[in-house]
């Protein structure tokens, strides 16, 4: 890690995007650039695959364990995804705070609402792509997603991104390497991310409204 730009001070900070938006890049990218910043790793419920180490990946308890940390206040947030249950811990996340190390939260609008209310200091930056074509284009880059998956993810970001004004701060990720940057900037330095200034993002989201209506429409058909 570089120890030219160490954070100013710790913080938590919410990073949220679309599918394919580039939070997750980001967050592990600036870990390794930034001394004294780490990711949150979450607890699940879902079993453990191939290849994943628990502690890094995530936090793999049962769903007693997961329930009675609820009941213990135990979560910034959580949520129920597909059956199964993903939670960030409060004491993690405030023993990294303690340590003097800034936290970076790679979550979506609904547990960013949650861990606001729970921890005020946070800081939210809302990571949007620079048009829908993009998007569509870094999800099949990724190989992962068939083309029906791509088009019912562009679908879910336009509701995604409607949530873009709840945020502190708005990052286009137009080039990772200048999106890393201003990201370096904000947490080393306090500096906004000048990528947002100006851009329009209601026209982003109203596009992406228009995919999703034509994807409605195509599968009515």
């Amino acid at each position: 890690m570089s120890e030219e730009t160490p954070a100013r001070k710790s913080t938590l900070y919410i990073l949220s995007a679309p599918s394919g938006g580039g939070k997750s890049s980001l967050a592990r990218a600036l870990v390794d650039r930034v001394e004294d910043t780490v990711i949150s790793v979450s607890h699940t419920t879902r079993p453990q695959r191939t290849g994943e180490a628990h502690g890094v990946d995530y936090f793999f308890v049962d769903q007693p364990e997961f329930e009675q940390m609820i009941k213990d206040d135990g979560f910034l947030e959580y949520a129920r995804v597909f059956d199964h249950w993903y939670g960030t811990s409060r004491k993690a996340v405030e023993q990294a705070i303690v340590q003097d190390r800034s936290v970076m939260l790679d979550i979506d609008w609904q547990g960013a609402r949650q861990v606001r209310r729970a921890f005020p200091g946070a800081v939210s930056v809302y990571i949007l792509p620079p048009s829908v074509e993009a998007l569509a284009q870094r999800l099949a880059d990724r190989g992962r997603d068939t083309p029906d998956e791509i088009a019912s993810r562009l679908s879910e970001a336009a509701s995604e991104m409607s949530h873009y004004d709840e945020y502190d701060q708005i990052l286009i990720n137009t080039n990772f390497d200048a999106a890393l940057g201003e990201l370096e900037a904000l947490v080393c330095r306090g500096e906004a991310p000048q990528s947002g200034q100006g851009f329009n993002v209601g026209a982003l989201v109203d596009c992406a409204k228009n995919v999703r209506l034509k994807t409605s429409e195509t599968a009515n058909l």
